[in-house]
Order: structure tokens, then C-alpha cells, then sequence
């Protein structure tokens, strides 16, 4: 609570007394104490580590009594770490735990939505809490000790929405474990979260499961709290974003001090607007937080053997295998710890790739592959993809562009849509006649055209994502076949504007097949054919009230049934996304954004750009809520 102290000195939030704790907040934010401050504070404490020595007489043990300090009483014990040089002079003494924060963050929200037993935060005495402050009338109980449901708690329809949504989500592989194995849908509960499964519940999908269950109001601030949580996750860290960021996030804790009740408000839920400060000094929290110390504590756990001297096992234990890791460095040919793969090995293959200038191996199979011969309208398809996506083509496109363009019978969407048909022949014959022209090799295998037999994979690694085809995916409990991509499209403002418009245009798909055509042994392509979603359209792609994107897989475009069709790309070109179905809506998926696990922002140019994975929408608070003395309805009266 309390937190209308960090807000600006003349904001309005400060004056609102009705909606907060009754009072007017007229004090600035708590100052930062130095080390100097805190050892001059702390000198006088004298403290003994370690534990009360054992007493003799039988009887109960007594409280140590403690000397009396001078000066303030917020310190009991003087931290051993002052005994080091340097601590007095380090900024930053304790660090926030970001892991566990989130972790009770998201069981406060979730259970508090769910109304789930004595883990809720709205409770009787939470209510009572009310009454004896004399705020908000309308959720204090009666004399009967019953109370009106609050506005952000869910309906049975609602919790039954709710859940399934959570449910039925898969997510690709290495992205979480299994959550839906945490929600019981018939008895509307979801229990036994690890930390990393309420990491990616708070960031990911607890919006997408709540965004049309619960009121406006609520989805606002919620979906603005696990915002919060995804920039602060962020892998790199801007000062001068930091700053907005943490302007927002005390923001975003007056108007959940508005929703809901003070027992909500625990010490996790306020340390959130420490969290900013903390990284500003200590850098991105993927170094400070516990998920690496609890995974190595984990391991040294698994070296007990014997249970009755555990300090032992685990000692033999770490000794045998630092043996084992010393001996490995003199072992060539062996996967060791140090030579050991990614997790996704999309490295290609060196032995069996080639040389080609225009098309560089990029990525790598997975599992065995069968050959098959590609129809007139598959290669077609394919060939024309390849062509009009290759940099040293593209003089060639533009100048039967320009000779289409010099006749003036034709309007340039129709001589678009010639081109689009006859290039790939055209590009053919202009090879062909000129076999002792300055053309390259590579070029003129191209011009040829790929040969009838490819091949055909079930999954792909390429960009740091390993893809599975629709087939594969079906019967797994993750999905991996979701695909994104930025293409570039023509477009005109008429049937007789000459004047081409090149803009990129997002596509969404699922991947239904992975093939390999060769050209004639001297290189190979690795292509996706997809089935895509027509995003051209609004009955294929909107954008809801609350900033989500969703697209509807029952409004395909490039099917490959015509010979225009382009359900063809290359594999280099693909993203992964992940689809949440919207419960309430069938036909319409969400699109979930991914970044490749070891992808990191080092300030260079990089050929590969990937859709940037952004926090969701930040909404317009003042548009929602009555400020001032205006009264806000923070019940429901339906259950």
C-alpha cells in the first residue's frame, strides 16, 4: 500500500481519498540509505553468530536477550558482510530476488481471480479490513458476515473459460513445461506451479487467458502489471527506458490499490517498485536471479546417496565429477561438457553442403527424409519463390518490369500480375540466350530450373527454432509449427495507378511441409509450404480492444490450388509463433511472438531481423477509471 508516495508531487492520485485508504498522501519517496548511513546505524549492534549455546539445565529454553540500541530500532543485527572493505561502498547491498517476487506476484493475482480457498486474498477479514477504514461501502459484509462478489473476481462461466484457455495452450519446445497438468477444469483450480511455470504465466499467457473473462478495468491494469514483468525480463536494459518504466509500474500499482482489497498488498507485491532501482545498479536480472543457484542446489541434491551423511555424498560427488571434467579435456572425438550441442543445432551440415554463392546452406535436418516427385504446379510454385527472393535476380525482375511498364495498353496492377506469371520462363530463355554472357554458374543452374525428385523432411532447425510439420505435431503436447513473416507485397492505390507501392506485409501460417529441391546437383534450396491466414483482410487479422492480434485460420490465401498461389518460402525466412486459441471464438488464434534462446543484442548488423517479441499494449488509464471524488463500482451483482 502506500504507494501513491512514488507518484508525481501533483498528481491527482495524492488528493483521492475515497479511493484509496481515506487519507490524502502528502510525503515524498522513501530515500535511499547509503552503506556509511546503514554501518553508522548498525555500529553499536553487537551481535554473536552462530547458534545459542546449549544449556545444561532441563527446562524450557529461553529467549537470548538482546542488548538495548542507541538510535533506530530497525536494526537487530549488524550483516557480516561489512565486515568485507568494500561493502560499505557498494550501491547495491540486497538484491531483489525477481524469481520468487514473480513467482508470489502471480499466485496473489491468479489465486485471487480464481477465489481459490484460503489462497485468495479476498476474504472475510479482507472485507473487515475495509469497514474499519471506512472505504469503499459497497464490498463491506453484512451482518451475516456475507459480502457481494468483487469485480475482478471470476464467474463460474468465466473460470471455466478461464482454464480451458490455460489448458488447451501448447507452447514449442524448451518454451515451459506442461501447465496444463496444473488446472483441474472441473473443479476450476490450477495448483502446483513451479516458479518458471508462474515466470511464464505472468508474462505470457495469464493475459491471453484473461482478456475476456474479466472487466475492462481489470484486464487494463493486470495486462499492464505483466508487462511490467516481460520489459524487466527483458535481455538488454535501457537507462532512459527504465526511467518510463518505472513510472508505469507505480502507475500500475495505484489503480490495483483501487481494484483490490489491502490484504493484497504483501511485502512481494510491494517490493515490485523496488525492481527498477535494482536493475538500473545491477544490470539485467537473468544474472541476479535465483533460476541458476536453484538448478546447481538441484544437482548437488542428486549427488546424496546416502541420505544419513549428505555433506559427504555431495562432496565425493562434486569431486568425482570435477575428475571426470579434467580427464574429458584430453578426449578428442567425444561429446564432452565443453564440445556438447545446442539444444537446437541448426548449424549446417559441412559434409554435405555446397559451395553455392547464391544460396548458402542455412539450417539443418532432423530425422530421416524421403524423396518424391514434385508436381508441374510444386515446382512452379517453388521455382518462382526462389527466384523473385534472390538478390542477384532482381536486376532481371526489374527490367521486364520495365519493359512491361513501356507499353501503355495495360494498367501496372495487370502488368503486376503478368509478370508474377511469366517471369520464371522469361528468366529462362534471357539465360539461355546469353550461355556466354557474364552470368555465373550458380545463375545459369538456376535459370535451368530444379529437377522433379526433392525431398521431404518432418522437422527443421534453422534461425535458432527447430520447426515440425502439422503432421508431426499432431498427438505431442507442444507446438512447434507456427510460422511468421514479413514479406514484401506491390500493391497499387487503383486499377490505373502506374505508380507500385512496396510495402511488407505480416503473414501468419501453420507449416505443412518441408522440401528440398536441387537444382541439378550443383545447390539445394530448403523451402516451407504453409498454410496461410489472409491477413490482407479484417475477416483474416484484427486487433482487439486490448491490443491483441489475432488471425483466423478458417481465411486462407495462397493455398497452392492455382498456378499464382505462393505457399512457398524459404526456410531462412521463417519465424516461430505459437497460436492460443480464443475459447469463446474457435476460429480465432492469438499469435505468441518468439525470440531464439541465445539470441542476444550485441550492437551489430545482423542479416537475420526477427519480429520483435514487445510488451503488450500500454493502455490509456484516464479513459477507464473516475478520478478525484467520483465512485467507482468494484462489485458485481451477478455470480
Amino acid at each position: 500500500m502506500n504507494h501513491r508516495r512514488w507518484l508525481n508531487a501533483r498528481h491527482k492520485f495524492r488528493l483521492a481519498r475515497i479511493h484509496f485508504d481515506g487519507s490524502v498522501e502528502n510525503r515524498n519517496p522513501p530515500l535511499t540509505i547509503s552503506g556509511t548511513d546503514v554501518l553508522r546505524q548498525v555500529e553499536n549492534v553487537n551481535i554473536i553468530f552462530g547458534k545459542e549455546p546449549e544449556v545444561e539445565e532441563l527446562g524450557k529454553r529461553q529467549r537470548r536477550d538482546h542488548q538495548a540500541i542507541d538510535g533506530p530500532l530497525q536494526w537487530r543485527k549488524k550483516s557480516i558482510f561489512f565486515e568485507l572493505p568494500y561493502w560499505v561502498n557498494n550501491l547495491l547491498h540486497h538484491n531483489l530476488d525477481v524469481m520468487h517476487i514473480e513467482k508470489n506476484v502471480c499466485d496473489n493475482v491468479v489465486y485471487t481471480l480464481l477465489n481459490q480457498g484460503k489462497k485468495s486474498k479476498d476474504n472475510l477479514k479482507a472485507r473487515k479490513d475495509l469497514k474499519d477504514w471506512g472505504v469503499r461501502p459497497d464490498l463491506w459484509p453484512d451482518e451475516n458476515n456475507k459480502y457481494l462478489p468483487a469485480i475482478y473476481t471470476l464467474t463460474k462461466e468465466n473460470k471455466h473459460t478461464f482454464l480451458t484457455t490455460l489448458k488447451n495452450i501448447t507452447v514449442p519446445d524448451g518454451y515451459s513445461s506442461n501447465i496444463s497438468r496444473c488446472v483441474d477444469v472441473k473443479q476450476c483450480k490450477l495448483g502446483g506451479l513451479k516458479s518458471h511455470d508462474s515466470h511464464v504465466l505472468m508474462e505470457q499467457l495469464l493475459p491471453l487467458a484473461m482478456r475476456k473473462t474479466l472487466p475492462k478495468e481489470v484486464c487494463y491494469v493486470l495486462i499492464d502489471l505483466c508487462s511490467f514483468f516481460r520489459n524487466l525480463c527483458s535481455k538488454v536494459l535501457k537507462v532512459d527506458e527504465l526511467n518510463q518504466l518505472q513510472n508505469r509500474v507505480v502507475l500500475t500499482l495505484c489503480h490495483m490499490e483501487i481494484l483490490f482489497p489491502p490484504a493484497f498488498f504483501t511485502v512481494m507485491v510491494h517490493l515490485i517498485v523496488h525492481l527498477v532501482e535494482d536493475a538500473k545498479l545491477g544490470g539485467p536480472v537473468q544474472y541476479r536471479w535465483m533460476y541458476p543457484i536453484e538448478r546447481y542446489l538441484g544437482k548437488l541434491k542428486s549427488y546424496v546417496r546416502n541420505k544419513a551423511q549428505p555433506e559427504g555424498s555431495i562432496a565425493e560427488g562434486y569431486m568425482a565429477e570435477e575428475s571426470l571434467t579434467f580427464c574429458s579435456r584430453y578426449l578428442n572425438e567425444i561429446e564432452t561438457v565443453f564440445n556438447r550441442i545446442r539444444r537446437i543445432d541448426d548449424e549446417p551440415d559441412t559434409i554435405s553442403s555446397s559451395a553455392s554463392t547464391l544460396f548458402p546452406p542455412v539450417g539443418k535436418p532432423i530425422g530421416s527424409f524421403t524423396y518424391f516427385s514434385l508436381s508441374a504446379k510444386e515446382k512452379l510454385q517453388a521455382h518462382r519463390h526462389i527466384l523473385t527472393n534472390c538478390a542477384q535476380v532482381d536486376p532481371f525482375l526489374q527490367d521486364i518490369i520495365r519493359r512491361q511498364l513501356r507499353s501503355r495498353t495495360r494498367s501496372s496492377s495487370v502488368i503486376d500480375k503478368r509478370v508474377h506469371r511469366e517471369f520464371a520462363e522469361w528468366f529462362s530463355r534471357r539465360i539461355r540466350n546469353e550461355l556466354n554472357g557474364p552470368h555465373s554458374d550458380d545463375l545459369k543452374f538456376l535459370a535451368m530450373g530444379p529437377i522433379d525428385c526433392a525431398k521431404r523432411y518432418n522437422a527443421y532447425n534453422v534461425n535458432g527454432f527447430k520447426f515440425r510439420t502439422l503432421e508431426r505435431d499432431e498427438g505431442l503436447k507442444t507446438q512447434n509449427s507456427g510460422i511468421f513473416g514479413t514479406f514484401g507485397t506491390r500493391s497499387y492505390a487503383s486499377s490505373i495507378d502506374n505508380q507500385m507501392q512496396f510495402g511488407g506485409v505480416p503473414y501468419y501460417g501453420k507449416l505443412v511441409d518441408i522440401i528440398e529441391i536441387n537444382y541439378n546437383g550443383r545447390f539445394s534450396v530448403t523451402l516451407f509450404k504453409c498454410m496461410w491466414a489472409n491477413t490482407t483482410t479484417s475477416r483474416g487479422i484484427m486487433t482487439d480492444d486490448l491490443g491483441f492480434t489475432l488471425v483466423n485460420f478458417t481465411r486462407l490465401i495462397h493455398i497452392g490450388d492455382n498456378d499464382d498461389d505462393e505457399p512457398y518460402i524459404q526456410a531462412k525466412e521463417a519465424q516461430m509463433v505459437y497460436y492460443a486459441v480464443d475459447e469463446l471464438a474457435k476460429d480465432w488464434s492469438i499469435p505468441v511472438h518468439l525470440k531464439p534462446r541465445d539470441l542476444y543484442d550485441m550492437g551489430e548488423d545482423n542479416d537475420v531481423t526477427f519480429h520483435e517479441c514487445e510488451a503488450f499494449v500500454q493502455n490509456n488509464f484516464e479513459t477507464l477509471f473516475v478520478n478525484g471524488e467520483g465512485s467507482i463500482s468494484l462489485t458485481r451483482s451477478y455470480f
